[in-house]
């Protein structure tokens, strides 16, 4: 019954995966995805989750987004060449020294780099949630593919909203009413 677990504010971290360049607008409805992964990062910022971010090849496919940027101030980025965050040692320190073992996943590409990342977080025993609107590929035929592999593989499908209410619990949580207006 792990899939119908919720994430915990005290058990969860975010990891923001490579939404960098010209590549991040040419996802499948990019304006929306990246609209979720602004919600997504502040609020999980004003509920005090890590956040960990990943950088693909940046030399080569630019930094990540301004949107996103402006999000993660005071944060660095963690460079990486493999595809999936969890076969670069850096990354995989920077999850492990969080200290929590579920997972907010966000980014790009859905088939490649986050499939890659979540498929490694499963195999060591990291409970994953893909947060759904806030992941895309240039298809939508590669994004929902790898939807159900990731499923497949035991990862929870989120979205943005749903885990934010998850992660608070009630509405007596001290950020409930600026995590909500993040949301109108």
């Amino acid at each position: 019954m792990e899939s119908l677990n919720h994430p915990h504010i005290d058990e969860a971290l975010l990891l923001v995966v490579d939404v960098q360049g010209k590549l991040a607008r040419l996802m499948h409805e990019s304006e929306a995805m990246l609209r979720q992964q602004q919600i997504l990062i502040e609020a999980c910022r004003l509920l005090d989750l890590p956040v960990v971010w990943a950088e693909q090849l940046p030399d080569k496919l630019g930094a990540t987004v301004a949107e996103l940027t402006d999000k993660l101030s005071g944060l660095k980025p963690l460079a990486k060449s493999s595809f999936g965050c969890c076969g670069d040692a850096g990354l995989m320190d920077a999850i492990e020294a969080a200290g929590r073992r579920q997972v907010l996943l966000c980014g790009i590409e859905a088939h490649v780099c986050v499939w890659q990342t979540a498929a490694a977080l499963r195999r060591e025993d990291y409970a994953v949630h893909l947060v759904c609107d806030a992941v895309s590929s240039r298809s939508e035929f590669n994004r929902e593919i790898a939807f159900r592999r990731m499923a497949q593989a035991g990862v929870c499908l989120s979205n943005v909203e749903m885990v934010l209410f998850e992660l608070m619990s009630s509405a007596e949580h001290p950020r409930f009413r600026e995590v909500t207006r993040l949301l109108k």
